[in-house]
């Protein structure tokens, strides 16, 4: 019998910020000068510079650094008018600050089912805009999965939906072309230590609507500091909202930004780096018996740091057991199959904070089969034929 390989590396482990990135970062901690308003007369903070670069890559007029993701999507909806009451779209399979995003502003949220791909299912969200009448879609681009984006936005002109993108998992990413955040009224991404830029925590909105980043920019807690922002609308947009729009204090600091700044110049490579692995793992499940990638469109350039695959009509002891033996070999994977939310991974009917969740028959379904792996680039790509190999190993122990 032979002897099982063990894969000994850490699925959390991140790269090291870059020589740039700390010798900037040290440069603001020996000056004390971290906070993003703390800057000399006509002087440009690094959080400023940041947000002028990421709307310069996103192809956007304004950006707004923000403390988290979260914080990022809660700006968005507030700043293009949600108010409590109103009703939100948004798919089923996402993660919990998401919909946390959207019942923080007082919103109805109205979920939406998901297909075999992973991706939003186009016929329930064309008939849930048809029916209901929600005016505000919040899409969320989960685990890097980018729907047909041609068709929402035909289903956004026909119904009058309001599009903004969850892209915490899709920053590099682009649909035919297109990058992926530029599509919708506003766009989220997260800079949190697992996504494709890392400050710890942390996130960016971006946008054209020059009323829309104002009001995120006061609500961020501006201070009335606004000038200090340069990736902003003229100051005269400032004034009809000054006294209308309260602080919630959602800021990124200098610190952060500056740690970023290098990372967005080399966003590009690295997302080609993560799709080389990407790649490997995804031709190697699909030679595994009773394991599934579903086939992703060609329009899709995703920025691969994770995959999911799935084991399709097994059940939970079987499930339970692949993963254990995975585990075992030093392969994590998670599971969106459990009755209770796992770290990182929930399902929607842990949600409870909804009230009477729906019966979404098809996300139940897909979730319960469907297994998550982190993708750092600390792995090399002999790394991912190893973990091939043993996910094909405990494979052919629990589930064939």
């Amino acid at each position: 019998m032979s002897q099982k390989k063990k894969f000994t590396k850490d699925f959390t482990l991140q790269e090291p910020i870059c020589d740039q990135g700390i010798e900037k970062a040290l440069e603001i901690l020996k000056s004390g000068k971290l906070h993003r308003y703390n800057v000399n007369p006509g002087e440009k903070g690094e959080a400023a510079l940041l947000e002028e670069e990421f709307a310069a890559y996103m192809g956007k007029k304004y950006c707004l650094s923000c403390a988290s993701c979260g914080s990022a999507m809660y700006l968005a909806l507030k700043s293009a008018g949600v108010k409590p009451g109103d009703k939100v779209l948004c798919n089923a399979y996402t993660l919990a600050p998401v919909p946390g995003a959207i019942e923080n502003t007082g919103a109805t949220i109205e979920l939406v089912d998901i297909q075999d791909d992973y991706t939003i299912d186009l016929e329930d969200l064309e008939a849930k805009a048809a029916a209901s009448d929600a005016r505000w879609f919040m899409l969320s681009h989960m685990r890097g999965h980018i729907a047909n984006m041609d068709r929402i936005m035909e289903i956004c002109t026909i119904y009058d939906l309001v599009l903004i993108e969850d892209c915490a998992h899709t920053m590099g990413a682009t649909w035919d072309g297109k990058k992926s955040g530029s599509f919708g009224t506003a766009a989220c991404f997260s800079t949190q230590t697992y996504k494709h830029m890392n400050s710890g925590e942390g996130g960016l909105l971006v946008t054209d609507d020059p009323e829309l980043i104002a009001r995120a920019i006061i609500y961020s807690g501006s201070y009335m500091l606004y000038e200090r922002h340069t990736a902003r609308p003229d100051m005269e947009v400032f004034e009809s909202l000054k006294t209308q729009v309260p602080n919630y204090s959602c800021r990124m600091d200098n610190l952060r930004a500056a740690i970023l700044r290098p990372q967005l110049k080399a966003l590009d490579v690295q997302c080609e780096r993560w799709n080389k692995r990407y790649r490997i793992l995804e031709a190697g499940l699909n030679k595994i018996d009773g394991i599934t990638c579903p086939p992703r469109d060609p329009r899709e350039n995703y920025a691969g740091s994770s995959i999911q695959f799935s084991l399709v009509g097994r059940d939970e002891k079987t499930i339970q057991a692949f993963l254990a033996a995975c585990m075992d070999q030093g392969v994590e994977l998670k599971w969106f199959g459990n009755k209770e939310p796992v770290g990182f991974t929930s399902a929607y009917s842990s949600w409870k904070y909804f009230g009477n969740l729906p019966e979404l028959v098809n996300t139940r379904r897909i979730l319960a089969t469907m297994c998550d792996m982190r993708i750092p680039l600390t792995f090399t790509e002999s790394d991912c034929g190893l973990i091939l190999e043993i996910i094909e190993q405990a494979a052919k122990a629990t589930i064939i």
